[in-house]
């Protein structure tokens, strides 16, 4: 098993900054992708980013390309999310997962985070 944890979460002004972090422990060797997914109200969980074991890989939904980046740290098993430009309509839990195959822009990951809030003020 793989247990992930999300950290970084939190309310932001329109155009402002975070930086989401993913810890995992557990069975990490059996890792290759690890990406960041979102849920807003009343919506579906939807692919925001995702990224190869080795970091040649990425993948980025169209709403959050050139806005956001994706990046690991394997010696920390740490994935981290840097979003830049933030809108209202990014308002939503976010969620990490893990996966041992490589990075597809699906929610087809086997191992899920309990999330952390981000709020984007207008």
């Amino acid at each position: 098993q793989v247990q992930l944890v999300e950290s970084g979460g939190g309310l932001v002004q329109a155009g402002g900054s975070l930086r989401l972090s993913c810890a995992a422990s557990g069975r990490t060797f059996s890792i290759d992708a690890m990406g960041w997914f979102r849920q807003a109200p009343g919506k579906e969980r939807e692919f925001v980013a995702t990224i190869s074991w080795s970091g040649g890989t990425t993948y980025y939904a169209g709403s959050v390309k050139g806005r956001f980046t994706i990046s690991r740290d394997n010696a920390k098993n740490t994935v981290y999310l840097q979003m830049n430009s933030l809108k209202p309509e990014d308002t939503a839990v976010y969620y990490c997962a893990a996966d041992p195959k490589g990075p597809i822009p699906t929610l087809q990951y086997r191992y899920w985070g309990q999330g952390t809030q981000v709020t984007v003020s207008s």
